[in-house]
């Protein structure tokens, strides 16, 4: 039976299974026991579990993911909350140096069983220290695999999904989000990690996005269908590792792509997928390839120039236009 819920209660709910089911499986950050989390992600969830498995930590984001490492070490399920993304970078050298490379440097003998979560994104007006879009930087680095749900459902299965695997998963939860609502069926049988979704089937062109994108680029193709442009848009769900099958499967139906991310241009996870679509499909493509991503610049605080920094459907459209206008 399937439920409507925020984006929120479905992360919420995801937590509260999996700590029902699996008694190693605890969970700690900053604020996330009494004051039920920054985003309230964690709401209630202290008081159903108590303080020794909703672990209110100091503000020092190295030393409570070095203690989640240490944690899935000695066989317990960690799920640590970092707050957003921007203080992931204090605990760079703990995910970097330690959790995803312990397996390597152990020659196979340790796992690092560990579920790392973290608000993502801008469009908040939180000016550019805490606005980032650091997934894709993320994706980067061998040893880890990187989650991006937009969906609620996504929300909810890739708590058990990153639970259930061996090494350390990195689960970014654009902070846009929450509040969204979607139906929730907790029976269905979830999407595997490095699996993308076809959210929308189309012959023209295909736009690729990831969490709160992915409703823009749909919000786009209804635009562009009105206009006789049937977009196929994809989530790609999984930054690493990425669902090359189900995107070389798109570039050949369509033969036009456009990527949609909200991180940098430079360096960026768009960058990473059009190379690969250059090494696995170049022949298959009638143009070239189009980005929408977020402007070079520090995120600015004021409402319009946030909005005009980011990507936003009329760019997508914009962009779209351009692209089935070449040759």
């Amino acid at each position: 039976m399937s439920e409507n819920m925020t984006y929120r209660e479905a992360v919420r709910e995801g937590i509260r299974k999996a700590m029902q089911e699996d008694e190693r499986v605890f969970m700690m950050g900053e604020d996330v026991g009494r004051y039920g989390g920054c985003f309230a992600v964690s709401m209630g969830l202290q008081e159903a579990f108590g303080p020794e498995r909703i672990i209110d930590t100091p503000l020092s984001e190295s030393a409570f993911t070095g203690a989640g490492i240490g944690a899935a070490l000695n066989g317990m399920r960690p799920i640590v909350e970092i707050m957003t993304t921007n203080f992931s970078l204090l605990a760079l050298d703990q995910i970097m140096n330690n959790a995803a490379t312990l397996l390597h440097m152990s020659g196979g003998q340790f796992n690092v069983p560990l579920v790392i979560r973290m608000a993502t994104g801008g469009g908040k007006q939180l000016a550019a220290q805490h606005s980032h879009s650091f997934e894709g930087w993320f994706a980067h680095i061998p040893g880890l695999k990187v989650l991006t749900p937009a969906s609620v459902q996504d929300a909810y299965d890739m708590i058990a999904l990153g639970l259930a695997d061996p090494d350390p998963v990195l689960i970014f939860e654009n902070s846009l989000l929450y509040n969204s609502k979607g139906e929730l069926d907790t029976a269905a049988t979830a999407l595997p990690i490095g699996k993308a979704l076809v959210h929308r089937s189309g012959k023209d062109l295909s736009i690729l996005a990831y969490g709160i994108n992915l409703f823009k680029a749909l919000e786009a193709a209804e635009t562009l269908a009105a206009e006789g442009i049937d977009a196929e848009v994809i989530d790609l769900r999984s930054l690493r590792p990425l669902d090359d099958k189900t995107i070389m499967a798109s570039v050949k139906k369509t033969h036009r792509v456009m990527i949609v991310d909200e991180g940098w241009k430079s360096g960026s996870i768009s960058a990473e997928i059009m190379a690969r679509i250059n090494e696995q499909a170049f022949f298959e493509l009638d143009a070239p390839m189009r980005r929408v991503c977020t402007q070079e610049v520090p995120l600015p605080y004021a409402k319009h120039l946030e909005d005009a920094a980011i990507p936003q459907p009329e760019k997508i459209v914009a962009t779209a236009r351009e692209l089935m206008e070449e040759l």
